[in-house]
């Protein structure tokens, strides 16, 4: 199915991906691998929660690690929006698709709304969020895979022409696609809010469920760099693919895998898509450089390993369709 035209005059207006919402096991092991390995900086902590932000990002979080008897789930995604009536627009919104809305009380964020996708994928707006100090030139504090900021969520849909369908009706656009030839259904997306590749995307699969959470590092060096810190501290079985560089997106990459199984990216080299016209690009999903430029598939685990929202319930996907796998 081709890519649907973009709404440019959504009922809302969402300014960009935000943060989420991991549940963990164990706290101190995961403040490890989230301080030490990855590299981002604790901005408060308690028996229960540890919030994280990257190094250029002057919002509060945007990782937010819990401590629950369901470790290995995800809470909650969220946006931002462009200004505070958008949040009252955006309850509406939802409102009229048959979506739950509530408001909420976030730590560090001001008004809150909390509702759902078509799928169930459970996500808050907000406006506000506490402000702090840049820290982007404070070098000293740099460490592990050095990463600027978060990038983007992607996420198993069992029908990602809906998905996609969904958030281009609020704005989100797609910049690049893959098509299943036989079936002419979308297999996989990529849309953005923010004006590079995407800020969120769909892969097909049993969903919905979180594939990953990524951050921007500034260079493909870093990404070595990290290889060699996880492979000489105990992390090497965490790493799952790459580095390598995507035909889609362009971007240079690395997925690992936290103390809880929730696969991370780290990502550099994307291109800018801030022109509203700008054309999406369809690619064929029996591409041998769709998902890897330089012609290596992914593995297995790659495209069955997610992980779960608490309490959304996941259905098979009918698409059958299955990409070129490792052996």
């Amino acid at each position: 199915m081709p890519a649907p035209a973009p709404n440019l005059y959504p009922d809302f207006n969402v300014i960009r991906l935000s943060h989420v919402c991991l549940n963990v096991a164990d706290l101190a092991a995961s403040k490890t691998f989230y301080t030490d390995i990855l590299g981002l900086q604790v901005t408060d902590e308690t028996d229960t929660h540890i919030y994280l932000r990257a190094m250029e990002e002057r919002g509060h979080h945007c990782v937010i690690l819990q401590k629950s008897d369901q470790p290995g789930t995800v809470e909650v995604m969220g946006f931002k929006t462009y200004d505070e009536a958008d949040l009252d627009r955006a309850e509406a919104y939802f409102q009229a698709k048959g979506r739950p809305t509530q408001w909420v009380e976030r730590s560090y964020q001001g008004r809150t709304l909390l509702t759902s996708d078509n799928m169930g994928i459970p996500l808050e707006f907000y406006h506000k969020m506490d402000r702090l100090p840049s820290i982007h030139q404070k070098y000293a504090l740099y460490r592990g895979v050095k990463p600027l900021r978060i990038d983007h969520f992607n996420c198993f849909s069992n029908d990602v022409d809906a998905s996609v369908a969904f958030y281009n009706d609020f704005g989100f656009r797609v910049t690049e696609y893959t098509e299943d030839a036989e079936s002419g259904k979308m297999w996989a997306a990529w849309m953005h809010r923010k004006g590079g590749v995407h800020d969120m995307a769909f892969t097909n699969g049993t969903g919905p469920r979180l594939h990953h959470v990524a951050f921007w590092v500034p260079t493909p060096l870093n990404i070595i760099d990290l290889l060699d810190l996880m492979a000489t501290t105990g992390y090497v079985s965490n790493i799952e693919r790459g580095p390598g560089r995507h035909g889609i997106s362009n971007a240079f990459f690395l997925y690992i895998l936290d103390p809880d199984g929730h696969r991370i990216e780290i990502y550099c080299s994307d291109y800018q898509t801030v022109d509203p016209d700008h054309e999406p690009i369809k690619w064929d999903l029996k591409d041998p450089q769709r998902q890897t430029l330089w012609g290596a598939p992914a593995p297995r685990s790659w495209f069955e390993h997610g992980t779960q929202f608490v309490g959304v319930e996941t259905r098979d996907s009918a698409l059958a369709a299955t990409p070129i796998i490792a052996p």
